[in-house]
């Protein structure tokens, strides 16, 4: 994989080219920033930008003001080539909150291993409605520990509206949901999002977490698109890279309420 190449694609499609990641939401281009303003329960932040040393500290005081007056909290995705260098820095200076630091992951599916399949036992369950999405919900609470309200919203609003670019698959071990995912579809882009792929802790190191990998960039090579990409943690890092990814880029969500000083 050209790693120079695919990183610019993937700025491109993915965060200057952004689109709403669901019903409701929106995305807004201002000066050298792009922004998402989500729905009710949905995601709001800042997916791109593209700053220098001298107008750095005035757009981020513009995006705090902003989300403020819309008593929004928001994220500033930040990505480990994003400019200037000391960009990070200057969010912690203007109150955001840094959260742990993910690994962007990158595969082309062509070159994937897809031919895994979960554990004995095990079996994967697409997700089509509010029941699909509870359980997805539930394991996504035992998985990481969060509260799963503005995931149920969201997905549920992505699998009941007109578009058909989201697929979510639990796996099922007899009637238990042990493990979750979700897979994020951008028309026009070259890139499939992987997404809140968890398992509970008494079901990791079977196999089910690569299972689901490989279920949905099975879907994404069935719908044309060329590249599968995840914000891995550390713990699932190793497993893409047995499957197949490298690493593209670091992001670091950093966090900011409207009552932060």
């Amino acid at each position: 994989m050209d790693h120079v190449a695919v990183l610019a694609l993937f700025d491109r499609d993915m965060r200057e080219g952004a689109r709403p990641d669901g019903p409701g939401a929106r995305i807004e281009r201002v000066d050298k920033v792009v922004r998402q303003v989500g729905a009710e329960h949905g995601w709001n932040g800042v997916v791109w930008s593209d700053l220098d040393e001298a107008g750095a500290d005035a757009a981020i005081a513009e995006q705090i003001r902003y989300y403020a007056d819309l008593g929004r909290e928001f994220e500033w995705k930040l990505y480990g080539h994003d400019q200037p260098e000391d960009l990070g820095r200057r969010l912690r200076a203007a109150g955001f909150t840094a959260e742990p630091e993910e690994t962007v992951m990158v595969a082309e599916v062509g070159d994937l291993t897809l031919d895994v399949e979960p554990p004995d036992g095990v079996s994967l369950l697409p997700v089509t409605d509010r029941a699909g999405v509870d359980l997805v919900a539930d394991v996504h609470e035992k998985a990481f520990g969060t509260d799963s309200t503005r995931l149920r919203h969201q997905l549920l609003a992505q699998l009941t509206g007109d578009d058909d670019n989201v697929v979510a698959v639990v796996a099922l071990a007899g009637d238990t949901p042990v493990s979750a995912a979700r897979m994020e579809l951008v028309p026009g882009t070259r890139f499939a999002g992987l997404w809140g792929g968890g398992t509970v802790e008494a079901w990791r190191g079977r196999g089910i977490y690569r299972a689901l990998v490989a279920h949905r960039a099975r879907v994404a090579v069935d719908r044309g698109y060329r590249y599968v990409q995840v914000d891995a943690s550390h713990q699932s890092r190793p497993i893409l890279a047995r499957l197949g990814f490298a690493p593209l880029t670091t992001t670091t969500p950093y966090v900011r309420t409207p009552e932060a000083p």
